[in-house]
């Protein structure tokens, strides 16, 4: 336990905002900077939010100002893949310009400890086989998943250059919700698979495309490995502990460790919702790999972390949870 001051930015966000649930509950005090373009505020149920940009220079000096910052968990990104490919300058100036100017301010109030919320996007297509292991060549395929490689090499160049201690956490689907129930489901706009389906199912008349059926796998249809929110948060707060305590800068694959395909997770939105999802076959989308699957053997081995929530239909069932009320 702690009484640590933690900055969380985009803290308003799905992820952000179960990571500062599970922050207050361990003691500490998050403080959420959040400009809630994506987030929203009622999301938030422990610690203090601020309504700021990363932006502006004003909202960092007065949290580095009012707050004795301990560390910073940084999630606060745009994460749209089509959309990073039509405006490329809008995912640079937010994900790496950004975050140079956050450093920055770190820098002048000797805050030395960073948790980076990074993608398997930095993989790009992966080399066969599947698992992928921290080991994997990057070589990210749009600009998304660009700006998230960028901003791990400016960490390792920090940390070489100025003592920065980082945590890069590539994560693979995240999904599913709040067990207890607490914090729902706000986002307006949804780019990952499993809400988009329950959002179908939820929005009478409302229509699923499914992206290339032809892949080399059991259905057909593409494989990914989702990973529950809670066990996303875990590891957070975990690595987080682990560089308060000394621990070196480091970076960790976070999946479940199994693939589900997109059929497999309709059939189960169907069992869960006890409705059928209404879909239509459409051609594959470029740059699509037919398998996406995280070796997490680091994070179990040096975290002593493990999945909790690993069975997809509870994975499922609290993401219904979440948005349904």
């Amino acid at each position: 336990m702690s009484d640590k001051y933690i900055l969380v930015t985009g803290g308003a966000g799905f992820i952000g905002s179960h990571v500062t649930k599970m922050l207050g509950a361990r003691g500490y005090h998050p403080i959420i900077l959040d400009n809630l373009s994506h987030g929203n505020e009622k999301s938030v149920i422990a610690g203090t939010f601020i309504k700021g940009d990363l932006s502006h220079d004003a909202d960092l000096e007065k949290i580095f100002n009012t707050f004795s910052i301990s560390a910073v968990m940084h999630f606060a990104a745009f994460i749209d893949v089509g959309e990073s490919v039509i405006n490329p300058a809008k995912y640079y100036l937010n994900n790496v310009f950004n975050t140079c100017l956050l450093l920055e301010k770190m820098r002048k109030y000797h805050v030395n400890i960073l948790i980076f919320s990074s993608s398997a996007a930095i993989f790009g297509y992966p080399n066969n086989p599947n698992p992928i292991n921290e080991t994997h060549p990057y070589r990210p395929i749009n600009p998304y998943g660009q700006t998230k490689l960028a901003v791990e090499n400016i960490l390792k160049d920090y940390s070489n250059a100025y003592g920065l201690k980082f945590s890069c956490l590539r994560y693979f689907n995240a999904a599913g919700g709040d067990p207890e129930g607490k914090i729902k489901n706000y986002k307006q706009k949804e780019t990952n698979l499993i809400p988009q389906i329950l959002n179908s199912v939820k929005t009478p008349g409302k229509q699923l495309k499914i992206f290339g059926t032809d892949y080399p796998t059991s259905d057909g249809t593409c494989v990914r490995d989702y990973i529950h929110i809670e066990d996303l948060g875990s590891a957070h707060i975990i690595t987080l502990e682990k560089l308060l305590n000394g621990g070196d800068s480091t970076h960790y694959n976070l999946g479940n460790g199994n693939g589900f395909t997109i059929r497999q997770v309709i059939e189960t939105v169907e069992i869960v919702t006890n409705q059928k999802v209404n879909f239509i076959e459409t051609a594959r989308r470029p740059g699509d790999p037919p398998i996406l699957i995280a070796d997490s053997s680091k994070a179990c081995r040096e975290l002593g972390w493990h999945p909790e929530f690993s069975d997809l239909k509870t994975i499922i069932s609290h993401a219904w949870e979440a948005l349904k009320n």
